[in-house]
């Protein structure tokens, strides 16, 4: 059996969390049916939420079965490889109507090392912006495991991140042991490792409906955590007129944002899926046996087989692979 040459549809996963708002919802055109939606999961191989397609010729099935399926035609030779026929990546929306917890994420040595999972570098495209929001990414302050310590002990720890205004277009790289946070008022895309390790340090003293505190990670996140002060947390501006331009390049993914106004044409790149965000405005996909829509909110999954497409209309998109 070969696989359809077209893009592919999954079902978000929709989760609720203490810090999570109403944005995603409108933001993609359905329907929200509880409250504080602060996280769509729009292709996801983690388990226990494993993505299902939401239409077309393999309605129903799950993003494994499409791999154990169709193999290499969807995931590409040289993924299929790396990642022992996993899918890599996470690819979420997530919309903060508080700010999230201070965090950190383990790498790949130390996540396997604990959890038998990969870790958790990612990438944040700011989407949307509320006045004043803010990002939170990197330490100011330089330090060792024992003044963290201290840090942690103190209530002083959320002092030495460092802070950024965030605004629509802004792009953040967070590779595992950056500790950082999601300000209140940012809706943003969010792309990482098929990971869902979070180490908690701090949450603003914070309880739920039922006046509990969430759990921290103190001790865990010590020695996940990159100590090091580096010079750059936020990515130089990619100038508005470069129609494809590479924001992103690390082991795990690539990612490119393209400007649309008018057509363009993508070649791309058989040993990898592409995932492809619409983030504002309509796009329309046309590749050899059709074309599809791509509204604002909505994220497709490109098999490896699929080489060539252009894309027409006007809207910002990412283009991510393995």
């Amino acid at each position: 059996m070969t696989i359809d040459k077209a893009p592919i549809s999954f079902i978000p996963y929709l989760k609720s969390v203490i810090w999570g708002g109403n944005k995603i919802c409108s933001y993609k055109g359905i329907e929200q049916t509880e409250p504080n939606i602060g996280e769509s999961w729009e292709i996801s191989a983690v388990p226990g939420h494993e993505s299902v397609v939401a239409d077309g010729t393999y309605k129903g099935l799950s993003i494994t079965e499409l791999i154990d399926r169709f193999g290499a035609e969807l995931l590409g030779e040289d993924v299929m490889k790396r990642y022992d026929g996993k899918f890599p990546l996470l690819i979420k929306l997530i919309d903060a109507n508080d700010d999230l917890s201070v965090q950190v994420h383990p790498d790949d040595t130390l996540a396997m090392e604990r959890h038998g999972s990969l870790g958790k570098t990612e990438m944040w495209y700011i989407i949307q912006t509320d006045d004043n929001a803010k990002i939170y990414a990197g330490l100011n302050t330089a330090m060792t495991p024992d003044n963290y310590a201290e840090r942690v002990a103190s209530g002083t720890f959320a002092e030495t991140l460092t802070v950024h205004d965030s605004a629509p277009g802004d792009v953040f790289f967070l590779p595992a042991g950056r500790v950082h946070a999601i300000g209140a008022g940012n809706l943003l895309a969010e792309i990482q490792e098929s990971s869902d390790i979070t180490y908690r340090i701090y949450d603003y003293d914070r309880r739920d409906a039922s006046g509990n505190t969430r759990e921290l990670h103190t001790e865990l996140a010590m020695d996940a955590i990159d100590y090091a002060i580096h010079d750059r947390y936020k990515n130089d501006p990619v100038a508005s007129e470069v129609t494809n331009a590479e924001i992103i390049k690390c082991d795990h993914f690539t990612t490119n944002r393209i400007l649309l106004d008018g057509e363009i044409e993508l070649d791309l790149d058989s040993d990898s899926f592409t995932v492809l965000m619409c983030l504002d405005g309509e796009i329309t996909l046309t590749y050899p046996t059709g074309e599809s829509v791509i509204k604002a909110g909505t994220t497709v999954l490109l098999p490896a087989a699929m080489t060539n497409i252009k894309l027409n209309g006007h809207g910002t998109a990412l283009i991510t692979h393995s």
